[in-house]
């Protein structure tokens, strides 16, 4: 008897550990959102159509946040800063007062998003960041990451290539 149980619980587990409550798959629509930024302006995703946007969820505690975090600046904000394209993070759940001390400690001066309430957040999944969603021209997602390996952030680097290239 306890031998059915065993496989039992470490199934339900695995699916519950892989459901990820994503509210969006690839193929859709990006949901509509403002943001605040760091310095006070707001950014409608609506506006950037039109523009590759690479949408990053993140937070300053997120240890696969501050490693992915580490190839951002080269690998991708100067490798595509003068094409079609806008890396868009949103720090989730942190207060202004905190990103700041983040910014100050690790230098980083890139725009940065806030969702201080989750709103955005949750719109897209209920849980797990680093979570990246890349959107197309259009406004369609096109591939979502959800964590940070090395092998998929090149992958994702490669298909942001692809979709500035794509109707240029």
């Amino acid at each position: 008897m306890k031998r059915t149980i065993i496989p039992i619980i470490i199934l339900l587990s695995t699916i519950t550990i892989n459901a990820q409550n994503e509210y969006v798959k690839v193929g859709d629509k990006v949901p509509d959102f403002t943001v605040k930024m760091f310095d006070g302006s707001e950014i409608n995703i609506k506006d950037l159509q039109g523009k590759v946007v690479l949408l990053n969820f993140w937070a300053t505690w997120c240890g696969p946040c501050r490693q992915e975090f580490k190839r951002i600046e080269k690998d991708i904000i100067e490798k595509f800063k003068n094409g079609d394209f806008v890396f868009l993070p949103i720090s989730r759940e942190e207060s202004y007062d905190t990103i700041a001390k983040f910014r100050k400690k690790t230098g980083y001066s890139f725009p940065m998003g806030m969702d201080p309430e989750r709103k955005i957040f949750s719109k897209f999944a209920d849980q797990s960041i680093p979570r990246n969603y890349l959107i197309d021209k259009s406004g369609k997602i096109i591939k979502i990451e959800v964590g940070y390996e090395a092998e998929k952030f090149d992958m994702l680097i490669k298909e942001i290539e692809k979709a500035i290239s794509d109707n240029k």
